[in-house]
């Protein structure tokens, strides 16, 4: 039985190139690598270039893209990674804390596509993670190419109010006409 059809937005197009970072947890391997390839292919679609690193699991993805949104230059940052529900509650914490960390981080202005998969059980996350069936690393990708073209788009906009330091121009023209400081 064929689910809801839902909409998928036209791909991002840039006038410069971008480059994101997908940041996987690889524990589960074969979910991960698929989650991977279908990122992949909507970076690469669009244009885009990435590098690829791994964590040992979803509770580091969001260290990881802050240490990056910090110290490296990346234009947006896909976060790949699988929690199967288990006998315990280490499910929810997992769940919860990786999802709310990267959302804070997008609050504070990071482009994330957020590709962690939530499930109940294996055949779940294979069906999501499958770059010809749910593909949600293409999707996960996808959403920050769409974070990235909206924050190129706005990053270009003033909106006239407020302080706008002197451009280069303003202030070689200012200096040429300076007499020196003021004498008593």
């Amino acid at each position: 039985m064929a689910g809801p059809s839902h909409y998928i937005m036209p791909r991002a197009e840039f006038d410069k190139p971008v480059k994101l970072l997908i940041v996987v947890s690889p524990y589960y391997k074969d979910i991960a690598d698929n989650m991977v390839a279908g990122a992949v292919a909507e970076i690469e679609a669009s244009g885009g270039t990435y590098e690829l690193v791994e964590v040992p699991g979803a509770l580091e993805i969001p260290t990881a893209i802050s240490i990056a949104e910090r110290q490296a230059n990346f234009d947006g940052y896909v976060a790949l990674g699988c929690v199967v529900r288990g006998e315990t509650t280490h499910y929810e914490t997992v769940c919860n804390d990786s999802s709310r960390a990267i959302q804070l981080l997008g609050l504070q202005g990071a482009c994330i596509g957020n590709g962690i998969l939530t499930v109940e059980n294996r055949p779940q996350a294979e069906v999501r993670a499958d770059p010809k069936d749910q593909n949600k690393g293409g999707g996960a990708a996808a959403a920050a190419l769409h974070l990235i073209a909206l924050s190129r788009k706005w990053g270009t906009q003033t909106k006239g109010i407020g302080f706008k330091p002197a451009s280069e121009e303003f202030r070689i023209a200012s200096a040429s006409t300076d007499n020196g400081p003021a004498k008593a």
